[in-house]
């Protein structure tokens, strides 16, 4: 039976996709509401197969995907469950090294082909975007470098979201020092002068919704 833990910040979705994979025969083993708590659960159970809210609070699905696949001790695959169908968010998931990335839209038909897929080693794309965002790939050879490191994409998206140096530094268990040099390289690196650019930028590039 495959292995599943699910990671969305709304509660009747949660319920939703429990329901179903459980009644496919998908195990669930366990639930979060932020990028955070997934990673967490990741690495407690280990499961197959990660499923990630694209657009979550604290830390986004592209940004826990990251951190997932980038720990030497993860076995796990991860689909990337969203109803952002547009080039660029589906881009920056390939680029973090996602295995699946799924419409919610089209769930119910594709959810069960994408967890087949990844645990065989395949990428799914949704059908209805496959073809443009591959053509798109081909014609731009490669991705746009990453400025920023996965550790200040996490820290700009918490700035983005208002919140504190203090309350950055507890949730990513560092010091308020450190906190204070990730913002301040963020701003050097994006040569952005204040908080209102940073929330621009993050909405830009995906790492938060307006």
């Amino acid at each position: 039976m495959v292995t599943t833990i699910l990671a969305d910040d709304h509660v009747l979705v949660r319920q939703g996709l429990r329901s179903f994979l459980i009644n496919a025969g998908v195990a669930v083993l366990g639930e979060a509401s932020d990028g955070h708590e997934a990673i967490k659960l990741v690495r407690e159970l280990m499961p197959d197969v990660a499923i990630l809210d694209l657009n979550m609070p604290r830390l986004n699905g592209v940004d826990a995907a990251k951190e997932i696949l980038n720990s030497p001790e993860n076995v796990s695959k991860v689909i990337l469950l969203t109803m952002y169908s547009e080039q660029h968010y589906v881009i920056a998931a390939l680029s973090a090294g996602i295995h699946g990335y799924v419409l919610k839209n089209r769930a119910a038909n594709t959810l069960l082909d994408a967890i087949q897929e990844v645990r065989l080693g395949h990428t799914y794309l949704s059908p209805d975007i496959s073809r443009s965002v591959m053509d798109t790939i081909r014609t731009r050879g490669e991705t746009d470098p990453e400025l920023l490191s996965v550790r200040e994409r996490q820290v700009l998206q918490l700035v983005a979201e208002g919140m504190s140096t203090k309350a950055i530094a507890e949730l990513l268990s560092i010091s308020a020092k450190t906190a204070e040099s990730h913002r301040t390289r963020i701003m050097q690196k994006l040569g952005i002068h204040d908080t209102a650019g940073l929330v621009m930028y993050a909405i830009r590039k995906g790492i938060i919704q307006p």
